[in-house]
């Protein structure tokens, strides 16, 4: 580890020990693992990782998450969400992230207050500002802190240390919640996200680890990494493209650019990215 990679590290620590105890939101990536694991080494049974629950989250994530909270040793609880409830979050307006971000932040602090913790932590890093992230505001205006982001920690140095202190998952690639391959203006649906679940869960099946499959009503649209073009051929290509018909799509296709985070954004101006809180 280099000496500014130990430094934020120190840093990260400085802050954690000021905390009397904390409740982490806690999603089994790689990002909110790392925090978990430097949490509990200072504050011990002060720290609790909260686990969100819901249809827009994949059970094998849900899963995961637990076993990785089990390996660093900390309590945990598994906390059911209910945002699809919610019609300004099902209706999937370009501020979604906001609405979905609030039902779990309002969660997380009743129940921080209902066991006595003093604050709520979540896994945002130093890179997450530089893509459109409306779920950060709900967090600012909950007072969630972001300990990583605090500490000037990016992506890529997160893997690093997260190797580093032999987290399992140091290497698992980002995903983000289900409701993200779901375009902005098309209604989320819980038969839509089990679609987009499943179809998923098909690719991995071949050992694509990083894929999103985005929900164009009848069309699945594919986003691999380019250089894994050349294995969704022959009978790969057949068996998946049989069972993602399966599911319900009418019409299975590759997407050219390759996989990327937030190709959902891409149909926003700049104007549409500015935009801080629903209802300014």
């Amino acid at each position: 580890m280099d000496n500014r990679l130990s430094e934020k590290l120190k840093n990260l620590r400085r802050n954690l020990f000021q905390l009397d105890s904390a409740v982490i939101a806690f999603s089994g990536g790689v990002d909110s693992s790392l925090l978990v694991k430097v949490a509990f080494d200072i504050l011990a049974k002060q720290c609790l990782a909260v686990i969100g629950s819901s249809e827009t989250n994949p059970q094998a994530e849900l899963k995961e998450a637990v076993q990785i909270a089990q390996e660093i040793g900390v309590n945990y609880f598994v906390l059911a969400t209910e945002e699809l409830r919610n019609e300004e979050f099902a209706g999937n307006s370009i501020q979604r992230c906001y609405y979905c971000k609030t039902e779990l932040f309002q969660k997380l602090n009743s129940l921080a207050k209902e066991r006595g913790y003093a604050c709520i932590l979540d896994g945002a890093n130093a890179d997450d500002g530089l893509d459109y992230r409306p779920g950060r505001l709900a967090g600012k205006e909950m007072g969630v802190r972001s300990p990583l982001e605090e500490a000037g920690i990016g992506k890529e140095e997160v893997r690093q240390l997260a190797k580093e202190l032999e987290l399992s998952n140091w290497a698992k690639p980002s995903l983000a919640c289900l409701a993200s391959r779901i375009p902005y203006g098309q209604k989320i649906t819980l038969e839509s996200l089990k679609q987009v679940e499943l179809a998923e869960s098909v690719l991995r099946q071949y050992n694509f680890r990083q894929v999103r499959v985005r929900h164009h009503q009848t069309i699945a649209r594919l986003e691999l990494p380019k250089e894994d073009f050349p294995r969704l051929s022959g009978p790969v290509l057949d068996e998946v493209v049989t069972k993602l018909k399966e599911l319900g799509f009418i019409y299975i296709t590759l997407d050219l650019q390759g996989l990327r985070s937030g190709s959902m954004n891409e149909v926003m101006d700049s104007a549409d990215r500015s935009i801080t809180a629903p209802f300014s």
